[in-house]
């Protein structure tokens, strides 16, 4: 049996070179993506999911206007916006169905998946493409369960962005702390 260490090192050394693969021009192609639109909008599900809500609570901290599909407070979706499919096979019933109805709207469609080749990926106007294990495809074997590895890796390539945008925005550590909720 490994030792929780043995398994934080082989977890970290399957993130470190997944990320490490992601290419700069698609995170670039994203990151314009994001500065340009009024409004993001994310649409995942399962742990998937979890990790976009984490993303757009760290965007909104930059002033980026995102939101949930799905949540009650979701507005309209128009040709000005964004949206965010995250799906590592990119065939999931419910991303793919609401990507085909954001482009109905004309709006821009961001893909982040590791099967650039998918439904999802017909759709979409920028792929962001992570090589790693998807219900469609087995790019390696992770020691981690299922699509475990893919949804770390969103969470984290987020939370790198981050940097990126706080960057480019010009936003030092003390504005983004001031857009942090404070009812907490």
């Amino acid at each position: 049996m490994k030792t929780y260490y043995e398994n934080t090192q082989a977890v970290m050394k399957e993130l470190g070179q997944l990320l490490g693969k992601v290419s700069q021009e698609q995170i670039t192609s994203y990151a314009v993506e994001l500065l340009q639109a009024e409004q993001v909008f994310f649409i995942g599900v399962g742990r998937v999911r979890l990790a976009l809500e984490a993303a757009v609570k760290r965007l909104t901290h930059l002033g980026i206007h995102c939101h949930m599909v799905g949540d009650l407070n979701e507005p309209p979706i128009t040709r000005n916006d964004l949206l965010v499919v995250g799906s590592g096979s990119g065939e999931s019933v419910i991303p793919l169905e609401i990507a085909k109805k954001a482009k109905g709207f004309d709006a821009r469609i961001v893909h982040l998946t590791s099967n650039s080749t998918s439904s999802i990926a017909q759709l979409a106007d920028v792929i962001v493409q992570f090589e790693s294990p998807s219900k469609s495809s087995r790019v390696f074997t992770s020691i981690q369960p299922m699509t475990t590895v893919f949804e770390q890796a969103l969470l984290l390539f987020h939370d790198v962005l981050t940097l990126q945008l706080m960057e480019e925005k010009g936003i030092s550590f003390e504005e983004l702390k001031a857009n942090l909720a404070n009812l907490e």
